[in-house]
């Protein structure tokens, strides 16, 4: 039996260690989304005032998901250390055990949920920057427009 629990407590110290391996990962891409919102923000700042007020809501919500985001993954964070403590100092508990495998189950399954609600976030900001390269253009467009129409009426006087 204790080889047995030995067994289980080292198979879940390496789920552990999978999971803050992907943890990481996901404070990984975090950072960089974060890093991003960086770049989109310096680029509307460059911009014109009706495109401010959409980058700038686009950037908000996108900051404060992921401020969200990174508060779970702390929470995660210290969930695991928390499940590691509770393996180390298990020796022959195989119902703290089956606890701790339910846990690693429920953690993996948050860990997924994140991991695709980061997706999501990044391709809500790819479709955002699409927008916002799209009304550029419109924008570029209509101010040509209103210099022929300038033009046409300083002929027309």
């Amino acid at each position: 039996e204790r080889d047995m629990d030995r067994k289980k407590i080292e198979e879940l110290m390496e789920e552990n260690m999978t999971l803050e391996m992907a943890q990481k990962q996901s404070m990984d891409e975090s950072l960089h989304l974060g890093w991003e919102l960086e770049q989109i923000n310096r680029t509307t700042e460059l911009s014109e005032v009706p495109q401010k007020s959409l980058g700038h809501e686009v950037n908000e919500l996108t900051s404060s998901r992921l401020l969200k985001l990174e508060m779970e993954n702390q929470s995660l964070l210290k969930t695991v250390e928390e499940l590691q403590s509770a393996v180390g100092s298990v020796e022959g508990s195989s119902s703290r055990i089956l606890k701790m495998e339910k846990e690693n189950q429920r953690l993996s399954k948050q860990l997924e949920e994140l991991e695709n609600e980061i997706s999501q976030e990044k391709q809500s900001l790819q479709n955002s920057q699409n927008l916002t390269k799209d009304l550029m253009k419109e924008k570029a467009q209509l101010e040509k427009t209103l210099e022929a129409l300038r033009e046409n009426s300083e002929r027309q006087v």
